[in-house]
């Protein structure tokens, strides 16, 4: 099952297509603006059971017909030995099949995979290679740290795949900051898929998941989106447990770790606010639950 990051990095480019110009300035390729972008299938499977699907697939048409293009991107979170293949196999199938220019746009998250994606590959011998592999990489080691609010506010997709390919790095933190800040100004229907998006991205970090969703939860408390609100509720139950933890060390009653990890693995408001009060008069932390069992 692909994981949340995954999809981050690649869904980021169909919801917001005109992010790939950002991308483009950022590695220094030169291409005409579109005039027409298209979300096209990503089933390249033929009339055989072997079953082949791109990440996301764009369609980028100029205002001359030369300008146009294909984009096939992928999200890549690790070295897979067989992928250059089906890479090569990608776009030989979408240049028979659009007849089009075809390019190759790999997402990756931490430096290693990135340079292993970046290098060309050649399928074939080494004395004539029959077809050589070239994609374009974006990840930590090419794509800007956006640290400032106005640069964050004056393109908001690039600013959050800047977030998504940094997050193992540690400029990942005065992303996430400029980015609370940026998304202050900005309609709520603006901010909401960005506010999805990086929490997605950010899945394969808890450090920097729990920073963006304490950074929700205090400057962007004014938005109401599912994954805002869900942080929210998460914030405050890590507040409500915490709040037990105090009381119960307050009294000097020991925690040990079960029950510790039972208090915080909680996300139920109304038992995290009953458990508090059985914490003030319980003999010990055990019996905070006595009411929960019986």
């Amino acid at each position: 099952m692909v994981s949340p990051p995954h999809e981050a990095m690649h869904r980021i480019f169909q919801e917001y297509p005109d992010l790939f110009a950002g991308v483009s300035r950022a590695l220094d390729l030169d291409l005409a603006p579109p005039a027409r972008i298209t979300i096209l299938p990503t089933d390249l499977t033929e009339a055989r059971p072997v079953e082949r699907r791109v990440d996301t697939l764009l369609r980028f048409d100029g205002e001359d017909s030369a300008d146009s293009f294909v984009l096939a991107i992928e999200s890549q979170g690790k070295k897979t030995a067989d992928k250059p293949s089906a890479w090569a196999y990608y776009l030989s199938y979408l240049s028979t099949k659009y007849k089009l220019p075809v390019l190759l746009l790999v997402v990756c998250q931490d430096r290693r995979t990135a340079e292993w994606a970046a290098r060309p590959v050649s399928l074939g011998p080494p004395q004539w290679p029959a077809l050589t592999l070239h994609p374009l990489v974006a990840g930590p080691h090419n794509m800007p740290v956006i640290t400032d609010p106005a640069k964050a506010a004056a393109d908001l997709p690039l600013a959050a795949l800047s977030a998504i390919t940094h997050v193992k790095g540690p400029g990942v933190d005065g992303i996430l900051k400029a980015l609370s800040t940026a998304l202050q100004t900005v309609p709520e229907a603006v901010a909401d898929p960005i506010i999805e998006f990086i929490s997605q991205g950010l899945g394969s970090s808890r450090r920097a998941a729990e920073l963006w969703r304490n950074l929700v939860a205090v400057d962007l408390s004014f938005y109401k989106s599912y994954i805002s609100e869900e942080i929210r509720d998460e914030g405050r139950a890590q507040r409500g447990a915490e709040d037990i933890l105090v009381v119960l060390e307050a009294r000097g009653i020991d925690v040990p770790d079960e029950i510790r990890d039972r208090i915080t693995a909680s996300t139920d408001p109304d038992l995290l606010r009953h458990w508090l009060t059985r914490a003030a008069v319980a003999p010990s932390a055990e019996e905070i639950f006595t009411d929960d069992d019986a």
